[in-house]
C-alpha cells in the first residue's frame, strides 16, 4: 500500500507543468556594432579639444599696440596725445603699430585722414608725407589779424582776399577791424583744411606773422598762390571744426 500511494503522488506531479525560473530572460539578438561612427564620434571630440585650445592660445598671446584718440590729418605725424595702448590679439596677417614703436612711427606722416577709434597699422604711414589725390598744398605768411587767434593745425577754414586800407575816411566804413585789411571779394576757397603751422618757438610768432600751410582742391590752388603772392589773404573759421 505505501509503495501505491508514494507512486501515485509521484505521477501526479511530474503531470504538473515546469514554471520558468524568476532569473530567465528572453533572448535577445545581438547588438549591430557601428565602428564608422564610433571613429567619427572620436574625431569629432578631438576637432573640439584642438579648437578650444586654439581659442586659449590665441586669448593668451596678446600685444600692446597703438589706438588713435584723435583725428589725425593727412601729412602729419601722431602726437603722444593723439594715442593710446589697447591689448589685442596678435595677428601675423595685421602689422599692427606696437606701443613699443610709437617713437619710430611719430617720425612717418599718415598717408590719409585717421579718425578717433583707429587701430593705427603700419600701411597708414609713409616716410614723406604725400599729398591725396586732387589736393595741393598752398604756403601762407599771415600777418597778426588776419588769422584767428586759436588757429591750429586741422581747422577748416576760408580764404578770402583782401585788400590794404587806405588813410582815407572814405575807406572807414569797409574796414573789417584793426588789422587794416577789407574784404575785396568773395571767397577764394570755401573750405581748406589747415595742415601744418609753424612751432610756437618760431621768431615770426613774436612779431604777430605767422606762416602756415592750407590744404586745397587743386583748381583753387593757383588763386589762393596769387593772393598770398601779394599778402592779400585773410582766413576764417567755418562749420566743421
Amino acid at each position: 500500500m505505501k509503495i501505491q500511494e508514494r507512486t501515485g503522488a509521484g505521477a501526479g506531479r511530474s503531470a504538473a507543468p515546469a514554471q520558468p525560473s524568476v532569473g530567465d530572460r528572453l533572448p535577445t539578438p545581438p547588438r549591430e556594432r557601428k565602428p564608422a561612427l564610433a571613429a567619427l564620434a572620436v574625431l569629432l571630440i578631438l576637432v573640439g579639444a584642438l579648437g578650444a585650445t586654439m581659442l586659449v592660445l590665441q586669448a593668451g598671446d596678446r600685444i600692446e599696440v597703438v589706438k588713435v584718440t584723435s583725428q589725425v590729418q593727412a601729412g602729419e605725424s601722431l602726437k603722444k596725445s593723439d594715442v593710446t595702448s589697447v591689448m589685442v590679439a596678435k595677428d601675423e596677417n595685421i602689422h599692427y603699430v606696437e606701443w613699443s614703436q610709437l617713437a619710430t612711427i611719430q617720425t612717418y606722416k599718415a598717408k590719409s585722414t585717421i579718425y578717433p577709434g583707429t587701430l593705427a597699422v603700419g600701411e597708414m604711414f609713409a616716410k614723406t608725407a604725400s599729398l591725396p589725390a586732387g589736393k595741393a598744398s598752398v604756403g601762407l605768411a599771415l600777418k597778426e589779424g588776419q588769422y584767428p587767434s586759436d588757429i591750429k593745425a586741422g581747422d577748416v577754414v576760408s580764404a578770402y582776399r583782401v585788400g590794404t586800407t587806405g588813410s582815407s575816411s572814405n575807406n572807414s566804413d569797409d574796414s573789417t577791424g584793426s588789422s587794416g585789411t577789407s574784404s575785396s571779394g568773395g571767397a577764394l576757397v570755401d573750405n581748406a583744411r589747415v595742415n601744418t603751422i609753424k612751432d610756437d618757438t618760431d621768431a615770426t610768432v613774436s612779431t604777430g606773422n605767422l606762416s602756415l600751410t592750407l590744404l586745397v582742391d587743386q583748381a583753387d590752388a593757383a588763386a589762393l598762390a596769387s593772393a598770398a603772392a601779394a599778402n592779400e589773404v585773410a582766413i576764417v573759421h567755418v562749420p566743421g571744426n
